[in-house]
């Protein structure tokens, strides 16, 4: 499934930048469909390969959605500042953002459950610890209330991403007000 664009003007067709954003990013949301009601949660993820990896409880109502419908949505977008314009309905935001569809499937291979799970430590908090994480470690974890980890994956059947530049002259800034950039609209275009 292919979805275009409206704003085909803020469109982000590069590989290679999609790709730094997409393993830069801090976090993804989940939009999964729960028979009729939208479910969206927020996760640590990390890309890899092209996939999407994140991990959870094996039990909660991600998992009971996952078993009737496995068709997921995972978006990331990270804000770079909001741009000032004396026309107030100019006002826009400058971010980078990626919408992204697929299945959700469960890891079971441990090879690849503890190597995603390394590379989320590599991201999240890298050179905390000496060791790399066992696949031991990651086959017999519980967590507090008993439940096991899993570690899910979503392989992109589509992804779009979207880019606004942040224009520095224009960022706003506590302070700053529009009389400011009245002011300087007027001295850029004197016929105004």
């Amino acid at each position: 499934m292919v979805t275009d664009i409206r704003m085909v003007n803020r469109a982000c067709t590069d590989e290679k930048q999609i790709k730094q954003f997409l393993e830069g990013a801090q976090t993804a949301f989940l939009g999964l469909v729960d028979q009729h009601i939208p479910y969206v949660i927020p996760l640590n993820y990390v890309y890899k390969d092209g996939i999407f990896y994140f991990h959870g409880a094996n039990e909660g109502r991600k998992i009971d959605i996952l078993t009737t419908n496995q068709n997921a949505c995972m978006t990331i977008s990270e804000n770079y500042g909001t741009m000032v314009d004396p026309v107030p309905a100019k006002t826009d935001t400058a971010y980078m953002s990626v919408v992204a569809n697929g299945l959700v499937e469960i890891v079971t291979d441990l090879n690849e459950a503890t190597a995603a799970m390394q590379a989320m430590l590599d991201k999240y908090v890298p050179d905390y610890y000496h060791t790399p994480l066992s696949k031991k470690h990651l086959d017999k974890y519980q967590s507090s209330l008993g439940s096991k980890t899993l570690v899910l994956k979503v392989k992109p059947t589509s992804i779009t991403a979207k880019e606004h530049k942040l224009n520095e002259q224009m960022q706003y800034y506590s302070g700053r007000e529009v009389t400011q950039d009245m002011n300087r609209k007027s001295t850029m275009n004197p016929t105004n």
